[in-house]
C-alpha cells in the first residue's frame, strides 16, 4: 500500500497536483529523473495515470474480443488493457483441456460439419446477452466464419457449452448479433452457395447460388440455441455481411447489409478480372430488412415449411408476407449500427468517405404506404434512398464500423484508409473530432456501445497493422488495440496494446460488475453439461473397475499434492477411462493431469469432474502428473499407469525400500510436526478471532484447511499405529504425510491470515 501511494503521489506531483513541499522535492526528483531517462512527457504520464490499476486493482470493464483464426475469444480488462483469459471455443485448448476431456470433447463434437471434426474456426463477432437491449451479463455468443457456425459461452464459468452448424450456409461474417431480449441470435451468410450440399456449376450462380440470414431461436432457461425453432430467411447471391438488431420502435426488426449485389463471379484461371474488380461496380449496394417478429409468428403457425431439418422461409413467401425489403446502401459496405433508441440506422461504405443515416420513421412510413422505386432481380421491394436516408456526413476515406456513445447523437466511426477514428454527431449530421491512430483501424468499441444505453468514457480502436508500435518478433506481427478517452469533447490516446493471438476483428465491452463468474464448481460437476458429473468420486471412494461394457473405468481425486489413484493397472488393448475430481473449494487451486503418449491433458478446476477416454494399444510404464503448481509438493504429484502386455505374470517380490529410517528419524519428524501444528494453532487463532466468515474466499480456504487437517489426523494415527509396532519404516513415512498435510494446513492458513490482513478484516468482540 505504501508503495502505490508512493507511486500516485508522484504522479500527481509530475502533474502540477501538488501534496506538501517536502514530499514534493523527494518525488518530484525522482519522477522526472525517470522521464528524462525514458523521455517521457507529462502528456505520457497522465496518460499513465488513466490507465494505472494498482496492484490488486480490479477493472471497470471487460472486453470480449473474437480470436481471429485462433477460434478463441481474448478477455481482457479496461483501462488496464490486462489480458486476462482466452476462451476456448471453436479450437482445441491445452491450458484448459478444452478438447482433451471427454466433456469437451462432446461439446466441439457439436460442430461436426459433413461428419468431419473441425478442429480450428475463424472467430469474428462476439454479442452479449441482453435484456431490454442491456447487457445482462449472462452470456457471449461468438460466430465461426470459415464454417458457419455460432457458439453459446456461459459467463457464469467463461467455458464454451454448445455449437450450432448452420445447415444451409457455407461461409458467414454476419455473426452473432441478439435481439434486444437475447430472443434470437443472428447469422448471415458471406459468400453465396448453394443451399444443398451436391455440386453446382458456377454457370448457374443467379439461379440456384444464395445468401441467408438466420435467426437461431435461444432457450433462456436453458441457456442454449434452439435449432427446432430457428428459422432462416433464404436470400439473392449477394455477399451478405453484418447485422444488427431493431430496439425500441425498430423492435422486431434485423438489418443486414451486403456487398457485391452486382452477382459477379471471379475467375483469373478463365481469363475473367478477380472477383474485387466486378464486385465493386455500382455505387449502391443493398441494406436488407427483415421482420422478425412476424416471421416468428409465421413459424409458430406452422405456416413455414422446414428443409434440411430446419426452417427455411423462401424469398416469395418472404415477399408476400411483407417480411423482406431492400435498400440502396454505400457501395462495398461493412456495418449496419442501429441507435441506442432504435430510430437511427447507420452504414458506411468502405469504397465511400460518407456515413449513411437512415430514418426508421421514414423507412416505416415507406413499408407502410408501399411506396417502393422498384423491385430487384428476385422481386424484393426496394425503398428508395430519398425516402429512407435522413443525412450523410462526410467522416473520411474508408469509414467501416460506429459505436455510439452516452452522449446524444454523437458517434465514433472507424475510418480504415486514413487510420484516424472519426468522432461525429449523427442528429445534425456534423464532424466533431478525429484522432489518427496506428495504423488501419477495422472495427472499433465504446464501452457497452451497442446497448440501449452506452457508457462512453473509452474506445478502443481495433487496429489492422502494428507496423512500429511494438518490438519485432518476427514476420508474423500482432495487431494493436489502442484506448482513446472519449470522456471529454476531444479524443485523446491513452495506451498501445498488442495482441498475441489471431486476427481480433469485433469486441464488446461490459461494465465488470454485471459479471457474477463462478470461482469454483458444485463438487462433482460436468462443466460442460452444467451437471452432476456421473463419474463424481469423493476422498476414499476412489477405485478402478472393469465395466460391463469392457472399459476400465478408473474413479479418481485430485488434491494437494497427490493423485489418488497414484498407480493404476491395465493390461494392452483396454480401453480406458480416467475420471479426476477436484476436491478442493479454494478458488484458485486448479489441478492439472498430463499422461505420457496418450495425448491426454486436463484441466480440473476445484469442484470439477473431467474425463479423458483412449486405447492403451502398447504396452509400457506412463507417467502422469499433476501440471499446475499447486503446492510445494507439487513436483510430488505424480503417479504411473502401468499397461502390461497380454497374459503377463507379476514377479513375486515387494518393492524394495530406497531409504531405511529409525526410531530416531520417526522421533525427529514427530517434533517436526508438534512444532508446525504450534504455528497452525496460531494462525487458526488469528482468523477465528476476526470476522472471516464475511469473506467467501477465506471461508473457502478454511474449508480446504480443516480438510487438510483431517487428512493429518488420519496419517497421525497410522503412523502411531505403525511406530508402537516397533516398524519405524511405515512409521516414519506416515509422519511425514502426516507432515505434507499440516504443511498444506499451514499454506491455506496463512493466505487467509493475509488476505484478511490485506482487506481490512475486524476483531470479533
Amino acid at each position: 500500500m505504501k508503495n502505490s501511494f508512493k507511486r500516485i503521489t508522484a504522479l500527481a506531483i509530475g502533474l502540477g497536483i501538488g501534496m506538501g513541499a517536502a514530499s514534493n522535492a523527494f518525488a518530484k526528483s525522482s519522477l522526472e529523473e525517470v522521464m528524462k531517462e525514458r523521455g517521457l512527457t507529462q502528456k505520457d504520464l497522465l496518460a499513465a495515470a488513466k490507465t494505472y490499476t494498482p496492484t490488486g486493482g480490479r477493472d471497470e470493464y471487460l472486453a470480449f474480443s473474437s480470436g481471429g483464426q485462433s477460434g478463441h475469444v481474448i478477455v481482457y480488462g479496461v483501462p488496464s488493457m490486462r489480458i486476462l483469459k482466452y476462451i476456448a471455443v471453436f479450437t482445441p485448448e491445452p491450458w484448459q483441456g478444452y478438447g482433451f476431456d471427454d466433456e469437451s470433447k462432446a461439446v466441439l463434437a457439436q460442430g461436426k460439419i459433413n461428419g468431419n471434426d473441425i478442429t480450428y474456426g475463424d472467430t469474428h463477432h462476439p454479442a452479449f446477452s441482453e435484456t431490454k437491449g442491456e447487457y445482462n451479463g449472462r452470456y457471449l455468443f461468438i460466430n465461426d466464419k470459415a464454417n458457419p457456425r455460432i457458439a453459446v459461452i456461459d459467463l457464469h464459468d467463461f467455458e464454451t457449452k454448445q455449437i450450432v452448424v448452420n445447415p444451409f450456409m457455407k461461409s458467414e461474417h454476419g455473426g452473432a448479433f441478439v435481439t434486444p431480449n437475447t430472443e434470437y441470435v443472428m447469422e448471415a451468410s458471406q459468400y453465396a452457395a448453394p443451399f444443398s450440399d451436391d455440386f453446382v456449376p458456377l454457370e448457374e450462380f443467379n439461379e440456384k447460388y444464395r445468401g441467408a440470414v438466420t435467426y437461431w431461436k435461444f432457450d433462456d432457461k436453458k441457456g442454449r440455441i434452439d435449432s427446432e425453432m430457428s428459422f432462416t430467411f433464404e436470400l439473392p447471391p449477394y455477399s451478405q455481411d453484418l447485422s444488427d438488431a431493431g430496439k425500441g420502435p425498430s423492435m422486431g426488426w434485423g438489418f443486414t447489409n451486403s456487398f457485391c449485389s452486382e452477382r459477379y463471379v471471379g475467375g483469373i484461371e478463365r481469363g475473367r478480372p478477380p472477383f474485387e474488380a466486378g464486385c465493386s461496380q455500382k455505387d449502391t449496394d443493398f441494406l436488407h430488412v427483415t421482420n422478425w417478429k412476424k416471421a416468428a409468428e409465421l413459424v409458430a403457425a406452422g405456416k413455414v415449411k422446414k428443409s434440411k431439418g430446419a426452417y427455411m422461409i423462401p424469398m416469395d413467401q418472404a415477399i408476400k408476407e411483407g417480411l423482406l425489403y431492400l435498400i440502396p446502401e454505400p457501395k462495398s459496405p461493412h456495418g449496419v449500427d442501429v441507435s441506442p433508441d432504435g430510430t437511427h440506422i447507420i452504414v458506411s461504405g468502405k469504397l465511400d468517405s460518407h456515413a449513411w443515416v437512415y430514418s426508421w420513421d421514414k423507412i416505416q412510413k415507406a413499408i407502410k404506404n408501399k411506396k417502393f422505386e422498384g423491385k430487384d432481380p428476385y422481386g424484393i421491394p426496394i425503398i428508395a434512398m430519398k425516402d429512407a436516408l435522413h443525412t450523410q456526413v462526410q467522416v473520411g476515406l474508408g469509414p467501416l464500423h460506429t459505436q455510439y456513445d452516452a452522449k446524444k447523437c454523437v458517434v465514433y466511426t472507424s475510418i480504415y484508409v486514413d487510420s484516424m477514428v472519426t468522432k461525429w454527431d449523427y442528429c445534425e449530421g456534423k464532424v466533431l473530432d478525429q484522432l489518427h491512430i496506428h495504423y488501419n483501424i477495422g472495427h472499433l468499441v465504446a464501452m457497452e456501445g451497442d446497448s440501449v444505453s452506452p457508457d462512453g468514457k473509452y474506445l478502443i480502436s481495433l487496429n489492422k497493422l502494428a507496423i512500429d508500435r511494438f518490438n519485432p518478433v518476427g514476420p508474423l506481427h500482432p495487431q494493436n488495440h489502442q484506448l482513446i478517452d472519449i470522456s471529454g469533447d476531444k479524443m485523446q490516446l491513452l495506451y498501445d496494446m498488442p495482441l498475441p493471438l489471431g486476427e481480433p476483428h469485433y469486441v464488446v465491452a461490459i461494465k465488470a460488475d454485471k459479471l457474477k463468474p463462478a470461482v469454483r464448481y458444485k463438487s462433482g460437476w460436468n462443466s460442460r453439461a452444467d451437471a452432476k458429473s456421473p463419474y463424481a468420486t469423493r476422498a476414499g471412494r476412489e477405485k478402478v473397475v472393469r465395466g460391463e461394457d469392457g472399459v476400465v473405468h478408473v474413479y479418481g481425486t485430485v488434491i494437494r499434492s497427490h493423485i489418488t489413484p497414484e498407480i493404476i493397472e491395465v493390461e494392452e488393448g483396454d480401453t480406458v477411462s480416467i475420471h479426476l475430481t477436484n476436491l478442493e473449494r479454494a478458488e484458485d487451486e486448479t489441478h492439472g493431469f498430463a499422461l505420457y503418449n496418450e495425448n491426454v491433458n486436463l484441466s480440473i478446476e476445484p469442484g470439477k469432474t473431467v474425463s479423458a477416454t483412449f486405447e492403451a494399444e502398447k504396452a509400457g510404464v506412463f507417467p502422469y502428473y499433476c501440471t499446475e503448481f499447486c503446492s510445494a509438493l507439487h513436483l510430488e504429484m505424480q503417479g504411473y499407469l502401468l499397461v502390461k502386455p497380454k497374459g503377463y505374470v507379476a514377479k513375486a517380490g515387494a518393492i524394495k525400500e530406497g531409504t531405511k529410517y529409525t526410531q530416531a528419524d520417526y522421533d525427529k519428524q514427530v517434533k517436526t510436526n508438534v512444532d508446525t501444528q504450534a504455528v497452525i494453532d496460531s494462525v487458526v487463532g488469528f482468523i477465528t478471532s476476526h470476522n472471516y466468515k464475511d469473506f467467501p474466499e477465506v471461508v473457502a480456504l478454511v474449508e480446504d484447511a480443516t480438510d487438510q487437517l483431517g487428512f493429518a489426523e488420519e496419517a497421525k494415527k497410522k503412523s502411531e499405529s505403525y511406530a508402537s509396532k516397533g516398524d519405524y519404516q511405515n512409521g516414519t513415512l506416515w509422519a511425514g504425510q502426516w507432515w505434507q498435510y499440516q504443511v498444506k494446513t499451514a499454506d491455506l492458513g496463512l493466505r487467509a491470515k493475509t488476505f484478511l490482513e490485506e482487506h481490512g478484516a475486524k476483531k470479533v468482540k
